[in-house]
């Protein structure tokens, strides 16, 4: 008997008046706009950036993040589907976002905010970015538990969770902690690197350090969850494990490049000048 096994039949709504439903998932969204720019404001402000290139930077982040992550799971988990009921495309209220469209998204309307509002370089950018970010995969993760959904495969473990709401009756992996855990770690990872080490690190070394920390954390629990949709069934490697393949390729990428520019940077510095002959 396992006592610490825990029956989970929350409700996904926090209140309802008449037809109107306010639900966690919403919520934890809301909190990671609301936090995000918090954490955008302060780094502005600390790095005399134009206050407000803060508040237009929140409007391009919270588009970029919704239509990535919802044509993400049209397009990568329910192609099928979606390709013959567009317009269902645009009935988010039902469900269905995927975070690496919604990683696309972000960086598709960094890109444009860069070239249209901000005085900073794109990689200066996302190298902050990616604090606030963290902390809203975060966020996310903890609305996917509200919302008994994406979650593992069964465990004998005693913190396994019955996610009664789904009916089941024997304790899964509750993978959204388990995810949730890994970005809450790397928020905090990240937040000490800004604040301790950043005149030191190279430009794009935060961008390389999350992309390989939160996509290799994702692969491995990917391992261990029930498939999101039923084509990845018979699949060795889920799509998720596949769409985060090219991300951890990208990290190591952008660390390497990070760490190369700066070694080039400071042997050009300490390059001996000679002084101009004059005739």
């Amino acid at each position: 008997m396992c006592l610490l096994q825990i029956s989970w039949d929350a409700s996904p709504e926090i209140f309802r008046i008449g037809s109107l439903a306010v639900r966690w998932y919403g919520l934890f969204w809301a909190l990671s706009f609301y936090f995000g720019y918090e954490i955008i404001l302060r780094i502005f402000k600390k790095e005399n950036v134009p206050v407000k290139q803060a508040d237009s930077i929140l409007i391009y982040m919270a588009i970029g993040s919704i239509v990535g992550a919802r044509l993400g799971h049209c397009f990568f988990y329910d192609f099928e589907y979606y390709s013959k009921n567009l317009v269902e495309v645009l009935y988010i209220w039902q469900g269905g976002l995927a975070s690496h469209g919604g990683a696309i998204g972000i960086l598709i309307a960094l890109y444009y905010y860069q070239k249209k509002v901000s005085s900073q370089s794109f990689t200066w950018l996302l190298d902050r970015l990616v604090i606030p970010v963290s902390l809203a995969a975060f966020f996310i993760r903890m609305g996917n538990l509200m919302n008994s959904e994406i979650y593992g495969v069964d465990t004998s473990l005693p913190w396994g969770f019955i996610f009664e709401n789904r009916g089941e009756v024997v304790p899964k992996h509750p993978t959204q902690i388990y995810e949730g855990l890994a970005y809450l770690v790397l928020f905090i990872t990240l937040g000490w690197f800004y604040i301790k080490k950043r005149h030191k690190l190279p430009v794009g070394f935060m961008t390389g350090f999350f992309a390989l920390f939160m996509f290799i954390a994702r692969f491995l629990v990917e391992f261990i969850k029930e498939p999101q949709s039923a084509f990845e069934e018979e699949m060795l490697l889920n799509m998720g494990q596949i769409l985060s393949i090219p991300a951890i390729i990208a990290g190591i990428g952008f660390m390497v490049y990070a760490f190369r520019s700066q070694h080039r940077r400071r042997n050009k510095d300490a390059e001996p000048r000679h002084p101009q002959s004059k005739g």
